[in-house]
């Protein structure tokens, strides 16, 4: 059983247990959050949305990180500039603690049984005839 979520305009893969790096996040360390399913799959696969509605994926915050240094190295040829410059991104390492599927889709419709037609038509004459039906 996983889940596709969204979170910081990238998605994840996500399955009970798993930890992960996602953009910061406002929330405390050790609180709880809800992530934004796009897909769940179990036996069966849910993509619309009035299913994904009934699935709720949990996650932990464990620790607010930065990411690794990057640099930035801008250079234009032959008029002797160069910048040097260095990013780090602010992260959150959350465990995804709950991945719940409601079954309450199968229950929400009945099936409607067929009533027999017991409407009775009364005959027409045939306009092709040429009568008018008196």
């Amino acid at each position: 059983m996983y889940a596709i979520v969204k979170t910081g305009g990238k998605q994840y893969r996500v399955e009970r247990g798993q930890r992960l790096l996602v953009e910061r996040l406002a929330a405390a360390e050790g609180s709880d959050v809800q992530l934004e399913p796009l897909m769940y799959r179990s036996e069966e696969a849910v993509f619309d949305k009035a299913g994904l509605k009934d699935v709720k994926v949990t996650a932990k915050v464990v620790a607010h990180v930065r990411g690794e240094k990057l640099r930035v190295f801008k250079f234009k040829p032959k008029r002797g500039y160069k910048r040097r410059n260095g990013h780090r991104q602010d992260l959150t390492q959350i465990e995804v603690t709950e991945i719940t599927a409601s079954k309450a889709k199968a229950a929400a419709k009945p099936s409607k049984a067929k009533t027999p037609d017991t409407s009775v038509e009364a005959p027409t004459a045939s306009k092709e005839n040429g009568s008018d039906g008196s």
